[in-house]
Order: C-alpha cells, then structure tokens, then sequence
C-alpha cells in the first residue's frame, strides 16, 4: 500500500506546529521529526502521537537523518535567526555552514525526495539547498509568499467583510519587505477591486490600497512583537503546499522556484504563480501584470541575487 511519509528538519515552533497540521489534515501516513535538540524531537512527537485516537492513523516518531530514509517530502524548518545588528549577508553565511552539514545528510537517505524550504530567509535558504543537493530544481521548493498571499487575502476579505475564498489576490517576489502586492489582477468574485467597491459602494483609493499593502508586509513583525515568533498560519501555508504536492492537484501557489527567464528573470529564487504537482514544480505561470508590478519584481530578484553573489556560497 502506498504511503506519504513527511519528515520535518526542525522542532521548533514552526516544526512542531507544521506536524500538528499534517496530522490533522490526514496529510501524511508517516511522520518523522528531526532536530539537533533530539529531546525536543522526542517530546513533540510523543506529544502529537498520544492524540492519535483522534485522528486518522499516523506513525509519528523522532529520529535522525537514516530515519528519514525514503520520505517523500523533506521540510526544512531548521536554521538560524538574524541577530540584532547582524547583516542579511551575515545571516546567510551562518545558514550556509550549517546548510553544508544538514543538506548533503538530507540527501543521502532521500534522493528522490522533493525538498520544501521553509526556513529564513527563504528565497536564498531554497537556492542554497538547490545548489548544495544536486537536486533538478522542480525537487527543491521554497514556501515563499504562500503565506503572504494569504495573509493578502484575509486583510482584503476582513476589509470589505467577504470570504477569504471568494478572493484571488496574489504576492509575488522575495518573501520579506520587497515582496509585491499584485493590485492589478486582484479580484473578488471575478470582478476588479475597482469594480466590486462601485458596486458595493465601497470607498476604495490608494491610500486604502497603500495600508493594506503595508499591513501585509509587517504582519509577521506585529505578531513576533505580541508573540515572540509565529507559527500557526505557516504550519497551514506548508501543510497546503504538501498537500498539492501529494494530491498531484496540479495547484497555483506563489511558491519560490528558480527562475529561467519568465518575467525577465534568471536563475534565482523567487515567488510568481507556480503550479504544484506530484513531481514538485511544473510549471511557472507568467501572469501579465502591470508593468510597474513586473519591474518591482525584477527589482526584488536583483536584490536576492545580489546576496547571493555576495554570500560564500
């Protein structure tokens, strides 16, 4: 009988909280997690496995890399957080070291596994992996703006008290601040938001646009400030992207692929409309934005690239 086994390379908040997901989605059959802190590996998943009663029939256990052996997909949650004061590049460098000891373990007992990067930053943390596994590219995906297009969604539909679902608004480019709001394509039950808001009487300017945008942005920074970190709603962005993955549903997700020249844009990770299938990446989506919304795009990518270029790589 075929069966769906997730390992998770992380148990902090956002590993630990991605397992729950999994679990209680029915996602995966088999899930094993992997820390550096195995008796925190251990706790979570003594933790989730006693509830398995209320769930469907899942093997939860901790390990270490041989344990991971054939999974389907490996999700990497584990690297290090930007000190105060510390640079991009100097944040990088540290994940590197530490990525050029996991990855290659990783890779040993997984070669055929699809590697879904959720660590930070994730754009440049999902090329790194690219380059250090010797994976095709369609094999290592980056969670990217998933979160942050939904994130888009839920402040629009809280603003004009509609469904989230009824909402295809999408955030393209890095996942940070030079990510972009795609405004221009932006609808509520097929109509514009120009549209809708006439329709609905609803007073809709650029300063409107401008909030919500900002508000997107710095959600993650207004949480961390009240929480400490976040975790709930990234569980469910990568539970959603494994889903795809699993189901072949062949979904659109904003996911962070290496680009070959859509968009203008090459050879670096990023987040456009990507569909998702059993084989990891299929296909990227060139969606016409306004010009203004591609330039920013390509705008973002120099940037990532440029840390890139910059990093010890």
């Amino acid at each position: 009988m075929k069966t769906n086994k997730i390992s998770i390379i992380g148990a902090g908040f956002v590993g630990s909280t991605t397992a729950f997901a999994l679990m209680n989605q029915n996602v995966a059959s088999e899930i094993v997690i992997v820390d550096i802190n195995n008796d925190k590996a251990q706790g979570e998943a003594m933790d989730l496995g006693q509830g398995q009663v209320f769930v469907s029939p899942v093997k939860i256990v901790a390990g270490d890399y041989p344990d991971t052996k054939d999974s389907d997909i490996v999700i990497i949650t584990a690297g290090m957080a930007q000190k105060p004061g510390e640079t991009r590049i100097d944040l990088v460098n540290r994940n590197i070291e530490i990525y050029k000891q996991m990855i290659p373990q990783i890779v040993k007992y997984n070669p055929d596994s699809i590697l879904l990067v959720v660590s930070n930053p994730v754009d440049i943390l999902a090329q790194i992996t690219y380059q250090l596994s010797g994976f095709p590219a369609e094999r290592v995906i980056g969670s990217g703006t998933v979160l942050d297009t939904a994130r888009f969604q839920s402040i629009l539909a809280n603003r004009f008290e509609v469904d989230a679902r009824n909402i295809h608004a999408n955030i393209i480019g890095e996942h940070g601040d030079s990510e972009i709001a795609t405004w221009s394509l932006t609808t509520i039950a097929g109509l514009t938001i120009d549209q809708y808001c006439k329709m609905m009487n609803i007073d809709f300017n650029q300063e409107m646009a401008e909030s919500i945008t900002y508000d997107v942005k710095t959600a993650a920074y207004e949480i961390i400030n009240r929480k400490g970190y976040t975790n709930y709603a990234v569980a469910l962005a990568i539970t959603r992207i494994v889903e795809a993955i699993l189901r072949d549903e062949r979904s659109i997700l904003t996911v962070s692929t290496l680009q070959s020249g859509d968009y203008g844009i090459d050879d670096v990770y990023i987040s456009v409309p990507t569909i998702i299938g059993r084989s990891g990446v299929q296909h990227v989506v060139e969606v016409p934005y306004s010009s203004a919304e591609v330039s920013a795009l390509q705008e973002s990518a120099k940037m990532l690239k440029d840390i890139i270029d910059a990093s010890n790589l």
